[in-house]
């Protein structure tokens, strides 16, 4: 939008396979989301979203699927929906920044901008280093310093120094139009944000996003494999092996899993903490180093250990995990 929330950072992603690690899922999901996207693409959102909610019964449990929903819902209008949808995932993978980050978009689409600022303080507790969350916040920050600022010029209307103020975030953010959603794209200064001719409530799609730099993006995996782990999210713990991943001992995939959820499940509390973490990486492949403490309702156990890493599209993969004491 124009206004003093124009720049909150284009964040609902339709185009599923560039989002972040914490989506990861298997090739032939990716095929079929990537098609139900297309029909988006070509204005079939209706279609697209009937696809989508196929897809969903068919895989209750699948992050992506429901994600998608939610933009789908979003570029129809039906914003109550899809703050549903997002609010959803939000319950069932707690750790996923970017729904957080999309609820609040909606939020301050609405004008419910404390909720917005709440679902961002969420996004960026799950996730630190999520720099759309971080540009987000400070624009509702500043759009509600705004309607303070107005309020004292209702109760003062000789308040200069709240005229100055005020005159001063307008000056950064410009004036004009609602909230934009839009599809994953580069972050916008708020200089290129008060220029951009956006219709009301509108959702537009925009280019991709730049590819995080080879060592972030393998230190966000990392942690966020430890994190899921630590949390007993299967699902995303899982999610973090690739297609080719070769479990120790000769144990098949399936094998592997099953033994994985006895051992994470049997505790009541799991934590696992990284230390001195060291990366060795190329374009498509990478070496993880670390000291690894785990503690699982007892004393706490360190491990050296290395994970060997794949790169699929802009997302890094764990294909071989090496432990010693």
């Amino acid at each position: 939008m124009n206004n003093l929330i124009a720049s909150l950072t284009p964040s609902i992603a339709r185009f599923v396979l560039i989002l972040s690690a914490s989506f990861a899922f298997a090739t032939a999901h990716a095929d079929e989301l990537k098609e139900i996207s297309q029909l988006a693409d070509q204005g079939q959102t209706a279609v697209a979203l009937d696809r989508v909610n196929t897809f969903i019964a068919a895989n209750p449990k699948n992050a992506q699927g429901l994600f998608l929903k939610g933009v789908l819902l979003a570029e129809q209008g039906r914003r109550e929906e899809a703050i549903k949808v997002f609010t959803d995932v939000t319950e069932k993978f707690p750790n996923l920044p970017e729904p957080y980050n999309n609820l609040a978009v909606l939020y301050a689409d609405q004008g419910q901008f404390d909720k917005a600022r709440k679902a961002l303080e969420t996004a960026i507790k799950t996730h630190p280093s999520y720099a759309t969350a971080h540009e987000n916040l400070g624009d509702i920050y500043a759009r509600m310093a705004s309607e303070a600022y107005d309020k004292a010029l209702q109760l003062d209307t000789a308040n200069t120094r709240a005229q100055g103020k005020l005159s001063l975030i307008k000056d950064l953010f410009g004036t004009g139009n609602k909230t934009t959603i839009a599809a994953s794209a580069p972050a916008k200064t708020a200089a290129q944000a008060s220029t951009a001719n956006v219709a009301p409530a509108d959702v537009k799609k925009a280019s991709n996003s730049t590819p995080m730099n080879a060592n972030e993006a393998i230190t966000d995996s990392v942690h966020k494999w430890a994190q899921a782990w630590s949390n007993k999210n299967l699902d995303q713990y899982f999610a973090s092996y690739g297609a080719s991943f070769k479990p120790a001992k000769g144990l098949s995939r399936q094998e592997w899993e099953q033994q994985r959820k006895e051992r994470i499940n049997k505790p009541s509390k799991i934590s696992v903490e990284i230390a001195n973490l060291k990366i060795e990486a190329d374009e498509s492949t990478a070496k993880a180093k670390f000291k690894q403490s785990y503690r699982a309702d007892g004393k706490p156990i360190r491990t050296s250990k290395t994970l060997l890493m794949k790169r699929d599209g802009d997302n890094w993969y764990i294909v071989e995990e090496i432990a010693s004491n």
